[in-house]
């Protein structure tokens, strides 16, 4: 076997490794759900690390894919987050027609308003490899959730965590991944809204699983990831009428 190099980065990378041109990390009881998830979005023609199985350690195996992560790079043109908002509705129309087993098994960290399909949950720029493909890893936390909600977090996370740049450029920024996701005007309406929410549940969980002892999130928030969101959840709410008004231009 290879020797293994650990990867490091994101939030949650304790045991991922890569091996050769595969990814091992620890197997979980949603795994078996989460491997079918990917595989259907993956055969329905969207790019995602394509499943391997599991080794001989217990571990899951998953397709490495070079590249960098979005968050290490400078800030997305608004052509590439055009074309992120329409790798996220790539998925999300994938993912329509996937109808997970009855006994299948998710883990959920935050609630979701409803169960309208399977999402990935954790669309973000810490989670997108650019190289020679674009595509988001890390889908340990699909479990059912709404097309609203997984685009609130995505969009939010793409294009408005930066809580010092200028409002109008962070609302151009927006409507650039949105008209990339291809958004009707019902979703864009709710859109502004959902975003604050979903930053304020992200909060939330943050700040009760450092008070509960939780982890990994209970560390993340006295590691700043709790100011983060506290001020990503403030700057979401304080601007949504900005939101409002630029997601609505020419779309009527």
């Amino acid at each position: 076997m290879d020797d293994e190099q650990i990867l490091e980065g994101g939030n949650v990378s304790d045991g991922v490794v890569r091996v050769g041109s595969t990814v091992r990390k620890p197997w979980t009881e949603s795994t078996p759900s989460v491997f079918e998830f990917m595989t259907a979005v993956r055969e329905a023609g969207v790019d995602v690390p394509a499943v391997i199985g599991e080794d001989e350690q217990g571990r899951q195996v998953i397709e490495f894919i070079p590249g960098q992560l979005a968050i290490e790079m400078d800030p997305l043109t608004h052509a590439e987050l055009h074309r992120v908002g329409a790798m996220v509705r790539a998925i999300h129309d994938a993912s329509e027609t996937f109808r997970p087993p009855e006994d299948a098994c998710w883990i959920v960290a935050i609630p979701s308003p409803g169960d309208e399909l399977i999402c990935h949950n954790d669309l973000a720029p810490w989670n997108l490899i650019i190289g020679d493909r674009w595509a988001f890893i890390d889908w340990d936390a699909a479990a059912p959730s709404t097309r609203l909600w997984d685009l609130a977090y995505a969009a939010q996370a793409f294009t408005l965590s930066n809580t010092k740049q200028e409002p109008k450029d962070a609302a151009q920024n927006l409507k650039a991944f949105v008209d990339g996701y291809g958004a009707d005007e019902s979703l864009r309406k709710q859109l502004p809204e959902a975003m604050h929410q979903r930053a304020a549940a992200m909060y939330q969980l943050l700040k009760s699983s450092h008070d509960s002892g939780r982890e990994p999130w209970g560390s993340m928030y006295v590691e700043g990831h709790g100011d983060h969101w506290r001020a990503a959840t403030q700057y979401a709410q304080r601007h949504q009428d900005l939101w409002s008004r630029t997601l609505l231009t020419s779309v009527r």
